[in-house]
């Protein structure tokens, strides 16, 4: 269960980051985006801390948790700022 999570939140956090960057202006999918990442923070953290620790990843699953919560804050952030720019025809 260790590695697999591992591996579903090194897949989902590639993931995350591209569509983070390709839709900087969509603040809708960033806001999903940031809960996913929320929710994927619990699950990384439960993980570390309530499953038997195998493959000697555990230095890269912690960081990968740390740095998702850095994402998840950055795409929440870009989600729910308010956008006072105005654009002109």
């Amino acid at each position: 269960m260790f590695t697999t999570i591992f591996w579903i939140l090194a897949i989902w956090f590639v993931v995350s980051i591209i569509w983070m960057w390709a839709k900087r202006d969509d603040q809708q999918l960033q806001k999903t985006l940031g809960w996913v990442n929320v929710v994927a923070i619990i699950a990384g953290f439960w993980t570390f801390y309530a499953a038997t620790r195998v493959g000697n990843i555990e230095t890269w699953f912690n960081v990968l948790n740390y740095v998702n919560i850095v994402v998840a804050a950055t795409q929440l952030y870009l989600g729910y700022r308010n956008g006072h720019s105005v654009k002109h025809a």
